[in-house]
């Protein structure tokens, strides 16, 4: 009887938790762009780092392994052409590119954040500045100017490249966030709160901030896509840390050593196909943050 009743409460537990995730997946707020995005990403982040508990990080060195090996029960993923394990590289290599993802998406909000908030909420001289300051560098090519930079640095590491790619993160941040909260500060409750007495920073914190965090979030998320491209592309260039595992190193590295003509697809095919990974699930979530911070798209489904 004991047996029967446990099985009935586990089984009672099951539905109420498959129940729970149904709410949540139906939700008008939260989609299932913003769940698979959520999930690539945990995949991917669970990758990097758990994927070091199964792998021996001296088989990325240089000699380490028998070179040009297709992948087989013992490389997964093959060797390169100078002895490195594949998996290995790719464990080690995604979160320093996730790293430096993070710093100049980090770095980048901030900063737009600040801007954003002065330019809208105060108005007058300052937002035509900021306005026209970051107009003027969106028209610039980005990479013509992360080149200059990467390349007038002595010795490039992963926390000084994710602050190269931050020096052109600010600026969609910046716009973004302007306008939301020039939009926000004409709602009737703003003026609710300056009726009763809310000015300045009080205001701006109680009452503007809560609303520009489903767009902050967003405009993260899209800052950490943006740096993670461009530190990509600055890496193939070899304008990277090539001391350090990343994938834009891993794609340098490939095309120096000529894979592609020798038909080593196992050396530049992984990294290419984690970068697209990541894009999947960071174009997911930005997606699903979209539907959240925006309640006309969840009117039309």
């Amino acid at each position: 009887m004991a047996t029967a009743n446990s099985a009935m409460s586990g089984h009672s537990a099951i539905n109420a938790v498959s129940a729970y995730v149904r709410g949540i997946v139906r939700s008008p707020r939260i989609g299932t762009s913003l769940l698979a995005g959520m999930a690539v990403i945990i995949v991917v982040v669970g990758f990097s780092y758990l994927g070091r508990l199964f792998v021996d990080e001296e088989r990325a060195y240089v000699g380490a392994v028998d070179p040009r090996q297709r992948p087989n029960a013992e490389n997964w993923l093959g060797t390169t052409s100078q002895g490195q394990d594949m998996m290995t590289i790719m464990v080690a290599g995604t979160p320093e590119t996730l790293k430096i993802g993070l710093i100049a998406g980090g770095v980048g909000v901030v900063v737009g954040l600040i801007l954003g908030l002065v330019s809208g909420y105060f108005g007058g001289l300052i937002d035509a500045l900021i306005r026209v300051i970051s107009d003027a560098l969106m028209t610039v090519p980005a990479i013509a100017i992360l080149v200059i930079i990467a390349a007038n640095v002595d010795q490039m590491t992963v926390e000084l490249m994710g602050f190269t790619v931050a020096v052109l993160a600010w600026m969609f941040p910046t716009r973004t966030i302007r306008s939301q909260v020039l939009s926000i500060r004409e709602r009737g409750y703003i003026e609710i709160a300056r009726v009763n007495g809310e000015y300045g920073l009080e205001l701006v914190f109680r009452e503007i901030m809560p609303n520009l965090l489903p767009f902050i979030a967003a405009s993260f998320v899209g800052a950490v896509g943006a740096a993670i491209l461009a530190s990509v592309g600055l890496e193939a260039l070899g304008l990277g840390a090539n001391n350090v595992h990343t994938l834009g190193t891993t794609i340098y590295w490939a095309q120096k050593f000529t894979a592609v003509l020798r038909g080593d697809w196992w050396w530049w095919a992984p990294p290419i196909a984690m970068i697209a990974t990541i894009f999947l699930g960071l174009f997911l979530l930005s997606a699903g943050l979209d539907r959240v911070a925006n309640p006309r798209l969840r009117q039309r489904t």
